[in-house]
């Protein structure tokens, strides 16, 4: 059962081109150049039940604009999207009882009110049972540990406290789908890990189906088995990591140390190898290649039969360098 379904979803906004000088002002506003720019351009995909999708791209590629479309915050300019079967314009009442959000840089809890009093506020907008929210709260305090700040102002939460409450609020109600924003962004790394292992544990016990949109490419690694990624607002890739990884993960890593740093001068990669980067750091050699041209025994051959070796690790390209190169426009064979 698909529980997101979307169809050549396209939106487009009208803005004002400004002119240059107090004249250009004055006809702007006297007669205004109109010009359309399109920030999502007929992209469609489906996410089943139960699924967690990492929804990608860089900064500017139109993420935020379908976000808000599937929120029901935007209607489309064309096309269509619907979850579990309603849409999010049309069917607004009932539709947002069916979805949480959670906004990684905003927050949905009141500032001066202990949390669980905020909770207690929520349990009232969305007509909770008395029953049911005893035991919706039991389970958000087991996966997401509220107990130890529940009874504190939401003002004096940290970052990483807060984002766990904003994930129990949108979850209070059991909504079917989850829209998470950068729920990472700002958190150190151990506040992170958690977080990773609420979203999955609340996936895989209520099947939850969420969409996931970030930069921390571990969110990525660690929540993901698929990816859509879009740029200008066109879908460029959607399939499993362990495809992008096949499709363009062909770079590879190779970093030298070596025992005397002037021996660096005794290598010459290009007169063996083409298409190879490298560059140097102290004693340190590092080199990104594509493993199906060149052979890593052969390089690694290369360079212990020229200079001294102290280290080396020899690793695939994480997704971070994948996408990165992806948006650079670096590989030419996409799709």
């Amino acid at each position: 059962m698909d529980m997101i379904k979307v169809e050549n979803l396209s939106k487009s906004f009208k803005r004002v081109e400004k002119q240059k000088g107090i004249s250009g002002t004055i006809r702007s506003l006297v007669k205004p150049k109109v010009e359309i720019f399109e920030a999502v351009k007929n992209i469609s995909f489906t996410v089943p039940k139960g699924e967690i999708l990492g929804f990608i791209g860089a900064n500017g590629a139109g993420k935020s604009t379908t976000i808000k479309m599937l929120t029901g915050i935007l209607a489309p300019t064309s096309g269509t999207c619907t979850i579990n079967g309603k849409n999010p314009q049309r069917d607004r009442t009932s539709y947002v009882k069916e979805i949480g959000v959670v906004f990684g840089q905003r927050t949905q809890l009141w500032w001066d009110l202990a949390l669980q009093e905020t909770y207690t506020v929520l349990k009232e907008i969305y007509d909770i049972p008395d029953l049911y929210f005893r035991k919706r709260m039991e389970f958000l305090n087991e996966v997401l540990d509220l107990n130890e700040f529940i009874k504190n102002p939401v003002r004096t939460l940290s970052l990483g406290q807060r984002m766990r409450a904003d994930i129990a609020a949108s979850l209070l109600h059991n909504p079917k789908v989850l829209f998470l924003d950068e729920p990472t962004i700002g958190l150190d790394v151990a506040v992170k890990d958690n977080i990773r292992k609420a979203i999955t544990q609340i996936n895989q016990e209520e099947q939850t189906t969420i969409l996931l949109t970030t930069h921390d490419l571990n969110d990525i690694e660690q929540l993901c088995n698929r990816i859509f990624m879009i740029d200008k607002g066109r879908e460029i890739f959607d399939g499993s990591v362990h495809q992008l990884k096949q499709t363009f993960g062909k770079i590879h890593e190779v970093v030298f140390e070596l025992v005397n740093e002037q021996d660096l001068n005794k290598l010459n990669y290009t007169e063996k190898f083409s298409d190879l980067e490298f560059k140097t750091e102290g004693k340190k050699i590092k080199i990104q290649f594509d493993a199906t041209q060149i052979s890593v025994p052969e390089l690694l051959q290369f360079t212990f039969n020229q200079v001294e070796v102290r280290d080396v690790i020899v690793k695939d390209a994480d997704i971070e360098e994948i996408i990165r190169r992806f948006f650079r426009k670096e590989i030419t064979d996409v799709l």
